[in-house]
C-alpha cells in the first residue's frame, strides 16, 4: 500500500506579508521613476496588512490595528495617482486665471501627514496606557529634542532671511505674514514626529520593540514632511536654503530618477507602518507575558 504524507496547511500570514511587502517596493519604484507602475499598489499594500492582521490575532484593544490601518488605507485611495494610460495624464501648464486653488504649508503639510498623524494618535490611546518605562521615555526625549530644534531653526533662519530680502526689495513678501505661514506649516509635522516617538516609548515599555522601530522610523518620515510643507509657502528664492536637509534636493534629482527624496520618503514610510503592525502582532516576550498558576 502506497501512502501520502499529509502536506502541512499553508498560513497565509506570511503570504499576506509578502504580498505587501511586494505591493509597498513596487509603489516606492513608481515614486522614484514618477510614473506609477501600478496605481493600486499603495492600496493593495494597506489592505494587505490589514488582512495579515485579521488572520494573524489582533492585540488587545482590537480595534487598534484595523482602525489605524483603514485611516491609511482611505488616505490611499484618496491619494491614488492617475493612470498613465489616460489621456489626461501628464505635465498640464496653468494659468493664474484658471482658477487653481494652491493649499497653504498648513493645508499641505496636513493633507501629508494627516493620515499618519490620526492612526499614530489612535494607536497611542490604545497602547498609551501603563507603564512607561524611563528608559524608553529618555531615549525617546532625545529625537523630540531634535525635531522640534530643527522645526525652530528652520522657522528662524527663513525669518532672517525673509527680513533681509524686505530690506533689499520693496516688493518682497511681507516679513511677518511669511513667518506665520512657516510656522503654521511645521505644526502637523511636528506633531506627527512627537506622536510617533510618544508611541514608540510605550510599545518599548510593552516590550513591543520591532513595533517600537517601526513607530520610531515614522518619526524619521516627519522631516522631510516638515520641509515639504515649508516649501509649500510663498518665500523669496533660496530662503532658509541653507538649513533645509531634508527637502527634495536633499538627494540630487536625475532625468532616470527624479524623485529620490519622496521615494526614499514612502520607502521609509511604508516600512514603518510594517514593522509597526507586524511587531504589534507577534507574540508578546516573556518578560511581559502574564505568569502562568502554579499548581497546588
Amino acid at each position: 500500500m502506497v501512502t501520502c504524507d499529509k502536506m502541512p496547511p499553508v498560513r497565509p500570514g506570511p503570504l499576506l506579508l509578502s504580498a505587501a511587502v511586494a505591493c509597498a517596493v513596487v509603489h516606492v519604484a513608481g515614486i522614484l521613476f514618477a510614473y506609477p507602475l501600478w496605481r493600486y499598489a499603495e492600496v493593495f499594500t494597506v489592505g494587505m496588512l490589514l488582512l495579515y492582521a485579521g488572520v494573524s490575532g489582533l492585540p488587545a484593544p482590537c480595534w487598534a490595528v484595523p482602525a489605524s490601518l483603514a485611516v491609511l488605507a482611505v488616505d490611499a485611495v484618496r491619494t491614488m495617482p492617475a493612470d498613465p494610460g489616460t489621456a489626461g495624464y501628464g505635465w498640464k501648464v496653468l494659468q493664474p486665471d484658471n482658477g487653481v486653488d494652491v493649499p497653504s504649508g498648513f493645508e499641505a503639510g496636513l493633507t501629508a501627514t494627516g493620515a499618519l498623524l490620526a492612526a499614530a494618535a489612535l494607536l497611542l490611546v490604545a497602547w498609551g496606557r501603563g507603564r512607561w518605562r524611563p528608559s524608553a521615555t529618555a531615549a525617546a526625549a532625545l529625537p523630540a529634542v531634535l525635531i522640534t530644534g530643527y522645526a525652530v531653526v528652520r522657522v528662524v533662519d527663513i525669518a532672517l532671511a525673509v527680513r533681509v530680502e524686505r530690506e533689499r526689495y520693496a516688493y518682497s513678501v511681507d516679513a511677518d505674514s511669511a513667518v506665520t505661514s512657516v510656522s503654521l506649516a511645521v505644526l502637523p509635522a511636528l506633531a506627527l514626529g512627537l506622536t510617533a516617538l510618544m508611541l514608540a516609548a510605550a510599545l518599548a515599555g510593552r516590550g513591543r520593540r520591532l513595533a517600537s522601530v517601526g513607530a520610531a522610523l515614522l518619526a524619521v518620515v516627519a522631516l522631510p514632511h516638515l520641509d515639504s510643507s515649508i516649501g509649500a509657502v510663498q518665500l523669496p528664492l533660496y530662503a532658509g536654503d541653507r538649513t533645509a536637509l531634508f527637502s527634495w534636493h536633499a538627494i540630487a534629482p536625475t532625468l532616470s530618477m527624479p524623485h529620490p527624496v519622496p521615494a526614499l520618503t514612502a520607502a521609509v514610510e511604508l516600512a514603518g507602518v510594517l514593522l509597526l503592525v507586524v511587531g504589534s502582532i507577534s507574540p508578546r516576550p516573556r518578560a511581559d507575558a502574564a505568569p502562568t498558576p502554579t499548581a497546588r
